[in-house]
């Protein structure tokens, strides 16, 4: 009973592991992609083509994919009530990207915030365009965040109640007693 409980709790731990990897590379990867295009002219120069990236949209991507990437590696090192806090902690940062990625699609008019980033002035002749497919990476993290949140809260729960080599022997022998009755 207990090597099944061990088992189900290691596959739990390292699947929330490759999902916060891959969440880690697909932030990562969103702000390095274009979010914005803006297209400028001031009557005066040939016409300038800026792109933000998601780095600059959305500056919280990087710092967020380098936490998923310390989430990965703490999996490893906490236990018990640690990995629950851990696993909350990550369900906020699934939020975070989430609203990142959607802040995207619901702004109707995006145009003051590009010019404001890209510091162009408003008073040029411009055009903005939106690119989605750093937002549907950074939702697609978020969904990965999210679910690995979900196997660590999974692994915290599957881990109660068992007994380590480190546990007292009194706790070792109550815990075989209770073995040895069911």
């Amino acid at each position: 009973m207990a090597e099944g409980r061990e088992r189900h709790r290691t596959r739990a731990l390292r699947g929330a592991q490759l999902l916060l990897l891959a969440a880690a590379g697909g932030l990562w990867g969103a702000s390095r992609l274009p979010w914005v295009l803006i297209r400028s002219s001031d009557g005066l120069g040939p016409p300038k083509l800026i792109t933000l990236t998601g780095a600059s949209w959305s500056t919280a991507l990087v710092p967020l994919a380098l936490l998923c990437l310390a989430a990965a590696v703490a999996a490893m090192a906490v236990r018990g009530w640690q990995l629950r806090v851990l696993a909350v902690v990550l369900a906020a940062v699934s939020l975070a990207c989430g609203y990142l990625a959607t802040s995207m699609w619901v702004a109707r008019d995006i145009t003051l915030r590009a010019l404001d980033i890209a510091e162009v002035p408003l008073t040029t002749q411009f055009s903005t365009d939106r690119h989605y497919v750093g937002a549907a990476v950074s939702l697609a993290g978020a969904v990965c965040v999210l679910a690995a949140a979900v196997l660590l809260m999974r692994a915290a729960a599957h881990q109660d109640g068992s007994v380590s080599k480190y546990s007292a022997p009194a706790v070792r022998r109550a815990e075989a007693r209770d073995l040895e009755a069911s």
